[in-house]
């Protein structure tokens, strides 16, 4: 399943992961793509959202998860956080970025950064917040990929969170399908793509598992989430849009079935 999690932000103001581990609890899914993750930064307590989203995860009996986690930035995003491009992820280093939690074995990680938009865009605020608007400089951002040992063999996902000025998000996508093309078979992304409809699909030739509108969460309009699929793997039953915690997108829940090609 595919996830943004805006940093734990409810439309309050609050910080808390308590509803979505819960909701993930609930779905009991294998593997989970989430983005707007915040790891050690002050404005979020200072947790490992990754791990604790893991540890929620986790099933009485099953072994522990993986919280696997990459920076897009070091610091905080947005206007006067003082963030700066993360060059790698560094495990002591407050950063924000993606992650991808699963109990499946992790037989290999890759990383991918990819330059920001030049300029500022105009990006809505949560009811609440003052002020509404914000003109957003864009970040750094990047696509986590595990290669992970699966019940019918080797299984590649890959999270990611492209940005939200759609030319930029499109050169974004081809990047991760060039990157991508000598990683191991089957291959699923999921993530936050910040382009609409059809366009991902489109952009990268691979197979989409699931529609349905995402964004905003409170009366979506436009599926900016999306999951898509390379080689042999197949839809293998359900395909939904699931509201999951307090954040401004829904998730996205695919079962799907590897076989031999």
């Amino acid at each position: 399943m595919s996830l943004n999690i805006a940093s734990g932000r409810t439309g309050d103001g609050t910080v808390s992961l308590a509803r979505t581990g819960h909701d993930l609890a609930q779905l009991a899914p294998d593997v989970v793509a989430v983005q707007e993750v915040d790891r050690l930064l002050d404005r979020s307590g200072r947790a490992d959202q990754a791990a604790e989203l893991a540890a929620a995860c986790r099933a009485p009996g099953q072994p522990a998860w993986s919280a696997l986690f990459a920076a897009a930035v070091h610091g905080s995003p947005g206007p006067g956080a003082g963030s700066r491009p993360a060059p790698a992820t560094l495990g002591a280093e407050p950063s924000y970025g993606v992650g991808l939690l699963t109990h499946l074995p992790v037989l290999a990680t890759h990383e991918l950064r990819m330059a920001a938009a030049r300029g500022r865009l105009p990006i809505a605020l949560p009811p609440g917040t003052r002020p509404r608007v914000w003109f957003m400089p864009d970040e750094q951002r990047v696509a986590l990929a595990a290669v992970l040992d699966g019940p019918r063999g080797p299984l590649t996902v890959v999270s990611t969170h492209l940005s939200f000025a759609p030319p930029r998000a499109a050169r974004q996508l081809r990047q991760i399908r060039h990157w991508a093309q000598d990683l191991p078979r089957p291959l699923v992304l999921l993530g936050d793509l910040n382009l609409v409809g059809s366009w991902p699909a489109r952009l990268t030739r691979w197979r989409p598992m699931v529609k349905g509108r995402t964004f905003p969460a409170s009366g979506p309009r436009a599926q900016l989430d999306h999951v898509l699929a390379d080689g042999p793997v197949r839809p293998a039953g359900r395909a939904d849009v699931v509201e999951v915690g307090a954040g401004d997108h829904l998730g996205l829940v695919v079962d799907v079935m590897p076989f031999r090609g």
